[in-house]
């Protein structure tokens, strides 16, 4: 029998072997337990949004749910294969390397995503790297699975195409911003998406910023050193607080 492309992308990102009998009863055990929380969370994504229990106890027959360590690279171009992953827990940062090793975030996603290689949906990860930044917990589907699960429903393949045409539109702003903004109007810009509706921004580094505006970490300390002397942000470690977010718009909003 040839060996299952998502348990041995489980190994993979746990770091375990391949499990005993024993092992694997107790895993199944585990499972059961785990089963009511792995459904809450499969029917909190936007995608599976209104769908029945029967329908995301299918879904969730189709999927493995897997637990990544903080800072470990569990997608890797060439490697992985196709599947598509959604992020329950945690962070993950989706990057590039240039040819002498410099690194170009592409995105940090956010809990309740979905991400992956998969041609059919036209997503892809293209040259790009998955990292966990926090310990992440991500369910896998395999490509067949997809691709069962899009033919027999397609309100979900519709709200897949409206988040990945939203990504574009993220892209294409991203795009504009590089090519006619300053390092403090696209730092000003991200401090405050990263914010959201509040005034803090906790768990980021100096570095992890400098790699989403695909600048040097000093470039971004200079920067933050002159918001903060204007009075428009308090920094501490590895925590951002905005003091006066229309001031910050003002010069997101300047070239």
């Amino acid at each position: 029998m040839p060996p299952n492309p998502i348990a041995s992308l489980a190994r993979r990102i746990t770091g375990q072997r391949r499990a005993s009998p024993a092992a694997v009863a107790t895993e199944d055990h585990t499972a059961r337990a785990r089963l009511s929380d792995k459904l809450g969370y499969l029917s909190a994504m936007k995608i599976f949004q209104d769908l029945s229990r029967e329908e995301l106890t299918a879904i969730e027959r189709a999927t493995t749910m897997i637990t990544c360590p903080a800072g470990r690279v569990f997608y890797i171009p060439g490697e992985t294969g196709e599947v598509l992953f959604l992020l329950k827990r945690g962070r993950v940062q989706i990057y590039c390397l240039s040819p002498d090793g410099r690194k170009l975030t592409v995105k940090i996603l956010e809990p309740m995503t979905f991400f992956g290689e998969m041609a059919i949906l036209g997503q892809g990860m293209y040259d790009t790297f998955a990292e966990a930044m926090d310990e992440c917990v991500i369910c896998v589907m395999s490509r067949q699975d997809v691709i069962r699960l899009l033919l027999s429903k397609p309100q979900v393949a519709a709200r897949i195409c409206e988040e990945l045409a939203h990504r574009m539109r993220e892209t294409e702003q991203r795009l504009e911003e590089l090519a006619f903004k300053s390092v403090d109007s696209r730092l000003a810009g991200l401090l405050i998406r990263l914010a959201g509706q509040g005034d803090e921004l906790v768990g980021y580094s100096h570095q992890e910023l400098a790699e989403l505006l695909g600048v040097y970490r000093e470039t971004v300390t200079l920067a933050l050193d002159r918001f903060k002397a204007r009075g428009l942000i308090e920094i501490g470690r590895r925590r951002l607080k905005l003091l006066n977010r229309a001031a910050l718009a003002e010069i997101a909003n300047s070239p």
